[in-house]
């Protein structure tokens, strides 16, 4: 009989073997602070126009190489569960605003930061919390007043380009005014006046070759793909969907057919190629010039097809074929029926085209009614391509942001400071303890113009300085100049540097909830794995290959 070793005392008793406890503040607290404070490191060099790039290969061996705060952490399989708190308020501002992910977890780590300094002067982590809070409700009643533009008629371009230029600017610095060209037309053309923007409703189609100057917008859908049959071009084409084949329809039931002679064998073949030449010729006799299919079209269907001069179109993805029912009007058909004139789709023009050696199929609505739009982007890498589509959808949300609440605050850190500064005075009112943790909120908030800062190679602690003389002069919209020599200031509003209000307030939130609840944890309990053994590393791999 094996030796029976009893377990110590306390919670390890209760639990299966191989659980594991931490409590208490130097195990729990200061080792959640310490990761979070590391986790928002990596991400902080990434922040603004100047940020660094992250080169991750994820699980699957992709490579990504961006600054875009959202891609690093959905990729990152973060294991850490403080760290993955922060993770998820950044993936809830995605969800929210779709911009601004780097933001959260830099403002969530400095706000951890200084409670691991108010921590070791004694403060309890409750009393941390509660200041915390009330500076938040404090910055969301002073936010309003720093309103510095607002876009009343989202359907203005010039007005929109204004607006996204920012936040494509943190991405791609040096292309935004092409970029949020390209976003403001292809959004205002498909603007819904009743219901709201949808953000999937903007397509992009990346084509390797050429540069980034000779991307498009086309208001319809571009797939890259080439056509089943002989005909590339149709125009003013209704168009009929099926997310079935187009092939001779195989039978419900199973049957047995005996044929005794080879006239009978001549009829069965020619009776069913007759029933699909019937069923093609009144697909055509309803004046359906493209037929698009969720599956393969037959060798026999093709031939009858090209007879009666149908484009055939195939699409392998099945979200692909209804986002083409949307744009078109039409109905996806799950069998090969004749279409009803409400179920017919159309389109001005459908056509093949070639893209820098690409072939892709262009289905053009050329009426203001198109309810989809493709931004066609080209670029000489295709990792290149992906950080330009991070940018175009870092625009879209920016648009839609603008869609339901047009107000900007000022960008470049003016905002942080403004609100810092009003923080200082407004600690010095509270009695409690609370007033610590207000003061050290006001220093959390200079972490995102320090950040900008510091990636721009410029002096973080004099920037800081001379924006907050700036601000003291009254001027609460001087920001810092990434352009400058000198660590000077600038007026964002002139400038036209600005950050969606919906931004910074569901940012700020969202960054404190994730702190907060991270300060609230004093015991961190972690059962056993569940699975069987990992799986050996191959022979001679290495952490480099």
């Amino acid at each position: 009989m094996a030796l029976h070793i009893p377990k110590a005392p306390g919670v390890p008793q209760m639990l299966k073997e191989g659980a594991r406890m931490f409590s208490g503040l130097e195990e729990a607290v200061y080792r959640n602070i310490n990761a979070c404070k590391q986790f928002a490191q990596s991400v902080r060099s990434a922040y603004g126009p100047n940020g660094m790039n992250k080169m991750i290969i994820n699980h699957i061996d992709k490579q990504f190489v961006t600054s875009d705060a959202g891609t690093i952490i959905r990729e990152l399989d973060v294991e850490h569960p403080a760290a993955k708190l922060m993770v998820l308020a950044s993936q809830m501002q995605d969800a929210e605003v779709g911009d601004g992910t780097n933001f959260v977890i830099v403002m969530s780590g400095a706000l951890l930061e200084a409670a691991d300094e108010l921590l070791r002067l004694g403060v309890t982590t409750s009393e941390i919390a509660e200041g915390y809070e009330r500076a938040l409700d404090k910055c969301l009643e002073i936010l309003p007043e720093l309103v510095c533009h607002e876009i009343k008629d989202s359907k203005n371009v010039d007005a929109v380009i204004k607006g996204i230029k920012p936040s494509i600017m943190s991405k791609q610095y040096g292309n935004e005014d092409f970029i949020a060209s390209l976003v403001a037309r292809a959004s205002v053309a498909i603007l819904p006046d009743k219901t709201t923007f949808n953000v999937d409703n903007v397509r992009i189609c990346k084509i390797l070759g050429a540069g980034l100057l000779q991307s498009e917008v086309l208001s319809g859908m571009v797939f890259k793909r080439e056509v089943e049959g002989d005909i590339t071009n149709a125009m003013k084409a209704k168009v009929a969907i099926y997310s079935c084949p187009v092939d001779i329809t195989q039978t419900e039931t199973k049957g047995t057919v005996l044929i005794k002679s080879a006239d009978e064998l001549l009829n069965f073949s020619k009776g069913e190629e007759s029933l699909l030449e019937k069923q093609i010729k009144e697909i055509s006799d309803t004046g359906v010039k493209v037929i698009v299919a969720g599956a393969k079209f037959g060798d026999m269907a093709l031939h009858f097809l090209n007879k009666y001069g149908i484009m055939a179109v195939r699409l392998n993805s099945k979200f692909d074929l209804r986002r083409l029912a949307k744009t078109v009007n039409g109905v996806v058909l799950p069998r090969l029926t004749t279409p009803t004139t409400q179920e017919l789709g159309y389109c001005d023009a459908v056509r093949v085209d070639e893209v820098g050696g690409t072939r892709v199929v262009v289905f053009n609505m050329e009426s203001n009614e198109s309810r989809i739009s493709t931004i066609v982007i080209r670029g000489s890498t295709e990792n290149y391509m992906d950080d330009i589509e991070r940018a175009i959808d870092d625009g879209v949300n920016t648009f839609k942001g603008i869609a339901k609440d047009g107000r900007f605050v000022a960008g470049a850190g003016a905002t942080e400071i403004e609100l810092a500064q009003k923080l200082l005075q407004y600690a010095d009112t509270l009695p409690g303890l609370e007033q610590y943790a207000v003061r050290k909120f006001a220093v959390a908030l200079e972490s995102i113009p320090r950040a900008l800062a510091e990636n721009s190679g410029a002096n973080a602690t004099e920037v800081v300085n001379n924006i907050y003389k700036a601000h003291r002069e009254n001027n609460k919209y001087a920001g810092f100049d990434i352009d400058s020599e000198s660590n000077s200031v600038i007026d964002v509003k002139e400038k036209g540097i600005l950050d969606l209000y919906v931004l910074k307030y569901w940012g700020l939130k969202y960054a404190v909830g994730a702190a907060t609840t991270i300060l609230k944890v004093d015991q961190i309990i972690m059962a056993k794995r569940a699975g069987g053994p990992k799986a050996k590393a191959k022979a001679s791999s290495d952490d480099e290959s």
